[in-house]
């Protein structure tokens, strides 16, 4: 992937990660009026909720802003980690959120005091939904075009407030007006577990980048087939993968006839990559040339015997 068209994924990134904190200072000044009103703990615990989400969303608009950042003397793969590094903060305030919301419902399990101003908290939960909603639909748009990790997390993050604030609604009928007190702080303890298993879900692709995981096995046998359909091309192994923020990278060894000469091996190793850069324009390849028949011996995948095989060859 060249550096211009980094540059038009990015920006996209970007302006999700603007679009999160416009939406999460708005609800943040809603939620606390309406809290303050209603005295509901459902909704005190999306006024917390809320508040991590916007402190997130400003770690999630630093981390692709710093993702961005072109490759330097230090960082020759780029930056784009950074994204995961924010995807695993934002993790790690989710918990905080379900842990302070499950001890308030708790503590207020034994507790016969009714919420008021029911209609009011309504209200605003439902524009809430309405607000959380436009902005789920247009990440999921940036996420399409871009696979940003950061962006994905939030994402996860703002689809729970989907259920958060439909969860307070239902806590305040059927606090106020059917009179079941008890079910407002029960209702917090199940947000709280909702939340939980939202910030187990949203680390495994952050921790997946920082691992450097591979791709999944249909991504690789879709990049392989359009790698293998050049003329002269003998063979490919040591095939190797990884995803670091919104960039792909992909290395492999390449054989090709030991009769041609260097201009003309050349020339196929070009003709791969245009086809690649076609196919997968968000992945920067690497390949290594090799004659037909060479066998790597300091290849630890290989004394591992730990890698699929392509034309006959370990990848």
């Amino acid at each position: 992937m060249t550096r211009d068209e980094r540059r038009r994924f990015v920006p996209l990134a970007t302006r999700a990660a603007l679009a999160s904190v416009a939406v999460a200072a708005f609800l943040l000044a809603l939620k606390a009026f309406a809290a303050w009103r209603t005295g509901s703990i459902a909704m005190l615990g999306s006024v917390a909720d809320t508040g991590l989400d916007l402190l997130a969303s400003l770690v999630t608009l630093y981390g692709v802003r710093l993702a961005a950042t072109p490759a330097d003397q230090d960082h020759r793969f780029g930056h784009g980690k950074a994204e995961a590094l924010a995807a695993l903060f934002q993790v790690a305030l989710i918990t905080a959120s379900a842990g302070a919301i499950a001890w308030r419902a708790i503590a207020a399990l034994g507790r016969d005091e009714p919420t008021a101003n029911a209609d009011f908290g309504i209200g605003v939960s439902l524009v809430a939904i309405f607000a959380t909603l436009l902005l789920l639909r247009y990440q999921r748009g940036i996420i399409r075009q871009t696979g940003s990790v950061a962006i994905m997390a939030d994402n996860i993050h703002y689809q729970s407030d989907v259920l958060l604030n439909g969860s307070v609604i239902v806590a305040l009928v059927l606090d106020q007006f059917l009179g079941w007190h008890g079910a407002d702080p029960i209702l917090g303890i199940a947000i709280a577990l909702w939340l939980a298993w939202g910030a187990f879900q949203a680390s495994s692709n952050a921790i997946d980048q920082l691992m450097d995981k591979e791709w999944p096995d249909s991504q690789r046998a879709a990049f392989l087939d359009v790698a293998a359909r050049q003329p002269g091309l003998k063979g490919i192994h040591d095939f190797r993968t990884r995803r670091s923020g919104s960039h792909d990278f992909a290395q492999f060894h390449m054989e090709v006839s030991r009769d041609l000469t260097v201009g003309h091996a050349h020339d196929i190793v070009e003709s791969v990559e245009r086809n690649l850069r076609t196919a997968f324009p968000k992945v920067e390849v690497l390949i290594h040339l090799d004659p037909e028949g060479h066998v790597d011996t300091d290849n630890p995948l290989v004394e591992a015997d730990v890698t699929p095989h392509w034309f006959g060859k370990r990848l």
